[in-house]
């Protein structure tokens, strides 16, 4: 996955889509000169000008409150954005009911007409890859007004203070009338981003689209994404978002449809099933299911089939045996395969024929102990395997990069030099585990859960990061301490250490 790169100035008026590229208009639209019209030629009397034409160039034109919106949104967390390439979604085949029952209720052909819809599933069911297609399907047919996909493991996708602002951000670059106004507004409140979530929903989205004629905007019917709201930093911000939504839903002040995923944590649960939300709300679930075998089997195929290719393995590889145990111990959770098939073809290896033999050994094996169609025992199984492979010189190291990444994800080079490594021997030392994470700029894992099985103690046992590895690796950060001012001082600390 590419590392995040910062993302270009926006140009003063953006084009909507499908349009064609055009200059700035050279005299001011009614919204600019209702904004502006007091500014030229203030108190002037008595002047008369003639055959003559007037450019405006008050901030409002040179689009700085768009580029203060920018500033407060997270475009990392587009479903375009180059950050997230390449994003997860459906492989072709997979999930065709589910994204046409989504994609035909955003287009406002489905009998359910509740402007929000939440999709609920476990970790790892593919429900980021369901909203993914979804967004991809919508935007050529100018049906998407926002995206958001939350990660917790990335700073820059998981603030709540931003999600309104991204979303107005998405709008205004979408409809021209509706970013004169924001842009004006980030002009005259440049706080607003600071404010309450509430508050920037009502002086972002509410009132400037109560001033842009909807119909003609074409913003009628488009459908906001929000994936993952769980990975959302903090739960009562997560709960404000849907009650805010859920409000502008029931009043209709806003023209949108709002299609949301989460996991079903209790607190989620509880909001969506709230007096407040439950009139408007549509839900779906994503359950662990062996109704999709047939997809997890189509996948399985093409993609051992472009390993096959690229090795110039023999036809026969992999073998119809391997295939079904392969569909047999996923059991219907995306993650569980997909996380199978990047161990497959990882390259730091003695290549895929062995990477298979590999799974399917530990397929095997694991199938006797957590026993059948539990797939999430098997994937904490394998997520085991994948850190018991990791060299033994280089595994501490990699708990401690797993570590630091946890406690405050802040990019490789503060990383490596807080290990006294270079950011090459990072590199290195956590290309044993590049199944489950990439290593650029950053640190991206493929799945929030892989850090969450390294975070709790009673799924990952002596390999956990916390606790008594958390401890211990204190002990030897004082020790280092005390040996550095004893050196520098003559002193030594005056307690126990």
């Amino acid at each position: 996955m590419p590392a995040s790169t910062t993302p270009s100035p926006m140009l003063p008026y953006p084009e909507p889509l499908n349009s064609t590229p055009s200059t700035p208009p050279l005299i001011p639209s009614s919204a600019q000169q209702h904004f502006h019209a007091h500014e030229m030629f203030n108190q002037a009397q008595n002047v008369t000008i003639s055959n003559s034409q007037f450019i405006d160039c008050s901030p409002a034109d040179s689009g700085i409150g768009l580029k203060r919106l920018l500033k407060h949104s997270m475009p990392d967390a587009f479903y375009n954005s180059s950050a997230r390439y390449p994003p997860p979604k459906c492989h072709l085949g997979t999930r065709n009911d589910c994204i046409a029952l989504i994609t035909s209720w955003a287009q406002g052909q489905s009998d359910r007409q509740e402007p929000i819809l939440w999709m609920r599933g476990p970790f790892g069911i593919g429900k980021s890859a369901v909203a993914q297609s979804c967004a991809e399907a919508l935007a050529p047919i100018d049906k998407l007004a926002a995206t958001l996909f939350f990660s917790r493991s990335n700073p820059d996708r998981d603030d709540p203070q931003r999600v309104f602002t991204s979303i107005a951000y998405q709008i205004a670059v979408k409809c021209p009338p509706f970013r004169e106004i924001v842009n004006r507004r980030m002009i005259d409140d440049p706080a607003l981003p600071t404010m309450s979530l509430s508050t920037q929903f009502e002086h972002l989205l509410v009132r400037p689209l109560r001033s842009v004629n909807v119909p003609q905007s074409s913003l009628e019917g488009y459908t906001v994404i929000i994936d993952g709201l769980d990975e959302c930093r903090g739960t009562a911000e997560q709960c404000e978002i849907i009650r805010v939504i859920a409000a502008s839903a029931h009043n209709r002040t806003t023209p949108f449809r709002w299609f949301i995923t989460s996991r079903p944590e209790d607190f989620i649960i509880r909001t969506m099933h709230s007096v407040p939300v439950s009139p408007v709300l549509y839900c779906i679930e994503l359950p662990v299911s062996r109704v999709i075998d047939h997809e997890i089997l189509l996948f399985l195929t093409d993609e051992l089939k472009k390993v096959r290719e690229e090795h110039g393995l023999a036809e026969s590889w992999p073998s119809e045996g391997a295939l079904a145990l392969l569909v047999e111990r996923g059991a219907g959770l995306w993650i569980y395969v997909a996380t199978m098939v990047r161990f497959i073809k990882d390259e730091n290896s003695y290549g895929p024929e062995d990477q298979l033999r590999i799974v399917l050994e530990f397929a095997k094996k694991v199938s006797a102990k957590v026993g059948v169609d539990n797939p999430l025992a098997e994937m904490d199984s394998f997520y085991t395997l994948i850190m018991q492979r990791v060299p033994p010189k280089v595994r501490t190291t990699v708990r401690k990069i797993l570590l630091l990444n946890f406690l405050s994800p802040l990019g490789l080079n503060p990383i490596a030099g807080a290990l006294f490594l270079s950011v090459n021997q990072i590199r290195r030392a956590c290309a044993s585990i590049q199944s489950v994470m990439t290593v650029g700029d950053d640190i991206e894992f493929y799945h929030t859960s892989f850090l969450d099985f390294m975070t709790d103690p009673q799924r990952s046992g002596e390999l956990c990061i916390l606790n008594d590895f958390l401890m211990r690796w204190r002990q030897e950060l004082l020790m280092w301490l005390h040996e550095v001012c004893s050196r520098s001082t003559g002193t030594v600390f005056p307690w126990p250490i």
